[in-house]
């Protein structure tokens, strides 16, 4: 298949559906080699600590799905953003690298938490996986489910 670059000025469409699905003009583009967390997913992250002798503090349950969504939507800020698509799915739908200037959206959604490198079809996101980790960055601040493994529950 051939290169296809996609560009679109404003606002993306979110499709609630599926996680990272990006429509610009009548395409349906999932960011490649990232998943994110489901609309209805819940995750925990701290809201109190007790004690941090003995570590105790209490988890509150969020949306991560809503907040990883809201991110981007931020992120990207009616921008113009650019997808560069070589594949489709199985939904037929195009697997992309999207770019707001020269900002690698996939990688940025992963590297500040909001989501994780999807390693069964990529290791391009690994490192920023771990960097997200490490320093404790949206998701990974609390605990989460896998979100392969969460659509696997639910």
């Amino acid at each position: 298949m051939t290169k296809l670059i996609l560009t679109r000025h404003g606002q993306s469409v979110w499709n609630a559906e599926n996680r990272f699905t990006v429509h610009i003009n009548t395409k349906k583009i999932r960011l490649e080699g990232i998943d994110a967390p489901e609309m209805k997913q819940k995750c925990k992250k701290p809201f109190l600590k007790i004690s941090a002798i003995i570590g105790f503090q209490f988890n509150k349950a969020y949306l991560c799905g809503v907040t990883s969504k809201a991110k981007l939507i931020d992120k990207i800020d009616n921008s113009k953003i650019k997808c560069i698509s070589v594949s489709k799915d199985r939904y037929k739908r195009f697997l992309a690298t999207c770019y707001k200037d020269k900002i690698n959206l996939n990688k940025w959604m992963v590297r500040n938490g909001y989501a994780v490198a999807y390693k069964r079809y990529s290791k391009d996101y690994l490192r920023d996986e771990e960097y997200a980790k490490e320093n404790k960055l949206g998701v990974w601040e609390g605990t989460f489910l896998m979100p392969e493994k969460w659509r696997k529950l639910n």
